[in-house]
C-alpha cells in the first residue's frame, strides 16, 4: 500500500505517480488536502487505470472536480481483478467516498422461517442471522409481503402461530383454531403425523409448487363431500380459495424464472431509481425501489455495477440476476458474485422472451417511482426554503434533527432523535438515547433533554470535530417552550455550537394543534397562521419524533417487563437458569429460596448458590 502527500494536485499529482506504478490489478483511492476519500476505483491494470485522471481533457464534470481535489492517492495491488471489485466494494460501503455511486439504503430483508426443531413446526417471520435449525424462505420485499403470505399460510395449511408454551400444555386451544387458522396442536386436536402433512404442503407451496398443493386439497374436498362430511369440505374449500388468492396478488408469477432478481434503473435529472424484484420458486415475493447517490454526469453501467455490489455485501444472491441494462464487464461481476455467494451466478440482458416482459415491468415500476419521488423532493425543497423565510434561518437547512422524550413518571425514560431533510425522513438516521443520569430527578424533562443533546454534540465533536461532514444539523427542532428553549442553548453553548438554529415548538393557547407557539433565543414568540404549510410540515416533524420517541419507549418497558431477575446474576448462563427455572418454577420463587434449596439444584455449585443467595439477599 502506498499513500504519498505531494505538493502537487491533480492531473501533475497522478502523472507523478504513474512513473512508480505497474500494471497489476488493485483498488486505487483519491484524497484531499484533509486526506478524506473522494473516490474508490478497481483496475485490471493500475497504471492504465490511473493513467486515464493524468489527462487534463475528456472528463466529464464530475470527474474533473474529483482530479481537480485530488492531493494524495493509495493503492493496494491485488492477485486478480475479481478479488479487487470484492475490495473496491468493501471499501465503497466502509468509506462512502464523496464521488462514488452511494446505495443509500442497505437494511435486510425478512424471511419465512420454519423450525426443524419441534414436532408442531412454527411458522413465522424472520429477519437477521440464520443461527436457528429450520428452512428459510426468501426474501421477501417487505415485512408487509411476508406477513400476507402468513396470513395466507395460516388459512391454507393451518400451521400454528401459538407459543410452544401453549402446545406444550395441548389443553386449550388458541383463538386461530376457532378462526379455523390453525389445525389445533395447542389443544390436541391434530397428531404429529397429521401436522407433519400439513408443514410438507406448505414446504411444497413456498417451493413452487402450488398446483400440487391446489390438486391435492381439491381431491380431497371430493372425497369429503362424496362422503357427506360437508363441514370438512366446506373448509377444504375455503383454503382452496384463500390459495388461488395469494396466487391473484401475486402479480407476476413467471413460469419460466424459478429463481431470480430482477433489477432494474432508471436515470432522470440526476437521480435514479433502482427497482429489484424477488422472484422464488416461480413466484414473486415483492419488490423494493432504491435510491442511489448519483450525478448528472454518471452512465447507467456505473450506477448499476456500484449498486450490485454494494447490494449483495451482505446478501444472499439468487442464481441469475436480470439487468435493465448492460455493466462493463458482466462476467467479471458474475465471477465476483460467484465467489462471494459460493454457487455459480448468471447476469443477464434479456433479449426476448418472459424474462424481457419481467424486466420492462421492473423499469416501469422505477420510472414511476422515481418520477414521484422527485415530485415529492420539489415540494420538500419548497417547504425548506418556506421554513427558512419563516424563522430568519440563513439558508433552507440540509438537516432537521427534532427532539423528544418519553417516561411514564420518569421510569423507562428514553429521548428520541429523527432527521429530515431535502428527501424527507431519514429513518437510517434516527436514534434513540436511554437516559442514563442517576442523578436526574423523575420526570426532569429539562435534564433529560440536557443528557440527549449532550450525548449527541460529545460524539459529533469527536468524530467530526473540524464540522464537514452532512451529520451536522443546520436546524433543530425541540418539543417545548420557553424552558426547553433556554436548557438547550446552554447545553449547546457548554459544547460550543451555539451557531446552530435552534426552535422550541409549544402546544400554545389551550394546548391545541393549529396554536402552536414558537419559541427562539432572543427573538419574539412566533405564531404562523393556521393555514400554513410550513406549520403543517413542522407539525409532521414533531408528531414523527413524538411517535419515535413512544415506541422506543414502550419497547424498552416491555424489555424491563419480561426481564427475569436472574439476568443480574454473573455466571448464570441459559442452562443454570433454565434449571433454577425448571426447579423453583420462576424467578420470584428462586429470590425467596433459602441457601440448602439453591444448593439442591441440579448444575448449581455451592459457590453459585450462595452467590444467587447473597443476590437476592445482601
Amino acid at each position: 500500500m502506498e499513500n504519498k502527500s505531494s505538493p502537487l494536485l491533480g492531473h501533475e499529482l497522478i502523472a507523478d505517480y504513474l512513473t512508480r506504478l505497474d500494471s497489476s490489478p488493485g483498488v486505487y483511492r483519491m484524497l484531499d488536502v484533509d486526506s478524506r476519500v473522494l473516490y474508490v476505483g478497481k483496475a485490471r491494470s493500475l497504471k492504465n487505470r490511473v493513467s486515464s485522471y493524468a489527462r487534463s481533457h475528456g472528463h466529464s464534470a464530475r470527474i474533473s472536480r474529483m482530479i481537480k481535489e485530488t492531493s494524495s492517492m493509495m493503492f493496494l495491488t491485488t492477485k486478480t481483478e475479481t478479488e479487487a471489485l470484492l475490495l473496491e466494494q468493501n471499501l465503497i460501503k466502509q468509506l462512502k467516498p464523496k464521488y462514488n455511486v452511494l446505495l443509500r439504503d442497505d437494511k435486510s430483508f425478512p424471511y419465512i422461517f420454519i423450525s426443524t426443531e419441534h414436532d408442531f413446526p412454527r411458522i413465522e417471520k424472520h429477519r437477521g442471522s440464520k443461527d436457528r435449525a429450520g428452512r428459510y424462505y426468501g426474501p421477501f420485499a417487505s415485512v408487509g409481503a411476508v406477513n400476507r403470505t402468513l396470513n395466507t399460510l395460516q388459512k391454507v395449511f393451518l400451521l400454528r402461530s401459538c407459543s410452544d408454551k401453549e402446545v406444550a400444555a395441548g389443553d386449550r386451544p388458541c383463538l386461530n383454531y376457532h378462526l379455523k387458522r390453525c389445525s389445533g396442536p395447542c389443544g390436541s386436536k391434530i397428531s404429529k403425523e397429521d401436522y407433519a402433512g400439513l408443514v410438507h404442503q406448505a414446504d411444497s407451496f413456498l417451493k413452487g409448487k402450488s398446483f400440487n398443493v391446489q390438486e391435492s386439497l381439491a381431491t380431497q374436498m371430493v372425497v369429503a363431500s362424496e362422503a357427506m362430511e360437508f363441514e370438512k369440505a366446506a373448509g377444504l374449500r375455503d383454503r382452496i380459495r384463500a390459495l388461488t388468492q395469494v396466487q391473484t396478488n401475486q402479480g407476476i408469477n413467471p413460469r419460466g424464472v424459478n429463481e431470480a432478481d430482477i433489477i432494474s434503473l432508471h436515470l432522470e435529472g440526476g437521480q435514479a431509481c433502482v427497482q429489484v424484484f424477488f422472484i422464488r420458486a416461480n413466484q414473486n415475493w415483492g419488490n423494493q425501489d432504491f435510491y442511489p447517490r448519483v450525478g448528472t454526469d454518471v452512465a447507467a453501467a456505473e450506477v448499476l455495477e456500484a449498486f450490485i455490489g454494494q447490494f449483495y455485501d451482505t446478501k444472499e444472491i439468487p442464481r441469475l440476476l436480470l439487468l435493465s441494462h448492460p455493466l462493463e464487464d458482466i462476467e467479471l461481476m458474475a465471477a465476483a458474485l460467484s465467489e462471494r455467494q459460493g454457487h455459480k451466478v448468471d447476469i443477464m440482458v434479456p433479449k426476448r422472451g418472459e424474462k424481457v416482459e419481467l424486466v420492462a415491468g421492473a423499469t416501469r415500476n422505477a420510472r414511476e417511482s422515481l418520477g414521484r419521488r422527485m415530485s415529492e423532493s420539489a415540494t420538500q425543497i419548497k417547504l425548506l426554503k418556506g421554513l427558512a423565510d419563516a424563522f430568519d434561518l440563513l439558508a433552507p437547512p440540509r438537516r432537521i434533527e427534532v427532539y423528544d422524550n418519553s417516561h411514564i413518571q420518569g421510569t423507562n425514560a428514553v429521548g428520541g432523535m429523527i432527521v429530515s431533510g431535502p428527501d424527507g425522513l431519514i429513518k437510517s438516521q434516527y436514534r434513540k438515547f436511554n437516559i442514563k443520569g442517576d442523578d436526574l430527578t423523575p420526570g426532569d424533562d429539562f435534564g433529560m433533554m440536557k443528557e440527549v443533546l449532550g450525548r449527541r454534540f460529545k460524539r459529533l465533536l469527536k468524530e467530526d470535530p473540524e464540522r464537514k461532514s452532512d451529520a451536522w444539523p443546520d436546524l433543530l427542532l425541540i418539543d417545548g417552550g420557553v424552558g426547553q428553549v433556554s436548557a438547550v442553548r446552554t447545553i449547546m453553548q457548554h459544547w460550543g455550537v451555539p451557531d446552530i438554529a435552534m426552535i422550541g415548538i409549544a402546544k400554545g393557547v389551550d394546548r391545541n394543534a393549529g396554536k402552536e407557539e414558537f419559541h427562539r433565543t432572543g427573538k419574539p414568540i412566533l405564531v404562523l397562521r393556521k393555514n400554513d404549510p410550513v406549520l403543517y410540515f413542522v407539525q409532521r416533524l414533531r408528531d414523527e419524533a413524538h411517535r419515535f420517541a413512544i415506541g422506543t419507549h414502550r419497547a424498552r418497558r416491555a424489555k424491563a417487563n419480561m426481564k427475569n431477575p436472574l439476568d443480574d446474576i454473573d455466571g448464570i448462563g441459559p442452562k443454570r437458569k433454565k434449571a433454577l427455572l425448571v426447579h423453583f418454577g420462576s424467578g420470584k420463587a428462586v429470590a425467596r429460596a433459602n441457601l440448602v434449596d439453591l444448593k439442591a439444584v441440579n448444575g448449581v455449585s455451592d459457590s453459585m448458590a450462595e452467590t444467587i443467595y447473597k443476590h437476592f439477599q445482601p
